[in-house]
């Protein structure tokens, strides 16, 4: 089966002006190597939301309005933070990072060079590298993207006797809209998982997920009913 890794199957991105240039990569992969350009482009410095005085947060970093960035928390630039997200005590994000409206990135997460479109929630532990979660995405706590290969190597997305080469050294997932991962689920770097599907908890996941399935370990999958 010939697999659409069009940006378009996996994000709705109507209405957000911001991410319209994701609509230009061939796969979403792309993505991860022109968040750094994009992002060194933009306006950054203005915060309009409310940030603690225990907070660090550098001058090439915007924050919308609403927004909360609690004490202890580490904002390293270019990010942007859109409007009425939560930044909890403890989270670090590292430096090519754009969190999109109503997310929340939690206690001792760590996201670097990743997109978060819009309503996500990351709220306990997690690490997101090099990864693009979608719209309504949920990570349960302990879940982590893992973005390197042991040895490292080019990251290869593969699909049972097919397979993508992507050029990135450091890739870590791809999560379409309204896709939920369960509490302490590892996802291998080039996992590609389609929206609306669902990982359960300790599963170690790597490759493609098709959309509206569930993973319920890493060789049972069966379609959402």
């Amino acid at each position: 089966m010939e697999r659409n890794f069009a940006v378009g199957t996996f994000f709705d991105l109507t209405g957000n002006d911001h991410l319209s240039w994701l609509l230009e990569c061939q796969y979403p992969w792309q993505a991860i190597q022109k968040l750094g350009p994009w992002l060194s482009e933009q306006k950054l410095g203005t915060v309009q939301g409310s940030v603690s005085p225990q907070a660090v947060i550098d001058d090439k970093v915007s924050i919308g309005e609403g927004s909360v960035v609690d004490p202890f928390a580490v904002i390293i630039g270019p990010a942007i933070i859109g409007k009425n997200c939560h930044i909890r005590s403890h989270a670090y994000l590292r430096g090519n990072v754009y969190v999109g409206d109503n997310s929340v990135v939690g206690h001792t997460t760590e996201v670097k060079n990743s997109i978060l479109v819009s309503t996500v929630r990351a709220d306990h532990f997690n690490y997101i590298g090099d990864s693009i979660l979608g719209n309504r995405t949920h990570l349960g706590a302990g879940v982590i993207l893992a973005n390197t290969k042991v040895p490292a190597g080019e990251i290869v997305v593969r699909d049972h006797d097919k397979s993508w080469p992507t050029g990135l050294e450091k890739f870590g997932s791809v999560l379409g809209d309204g896709v939920e991962i369960g509490c302490n689920a590892v996802l291998n770097p080039g996992s590609i998982i389609g929206k609306g599907s669902v990982i359960y908890p300790l599963v170690l996941w790597r490759g493609v997920l098709e959309s509206e399935h569930i993973a319920k370990t890493a060789t049972s999958v069966v379609a959402k009913k």
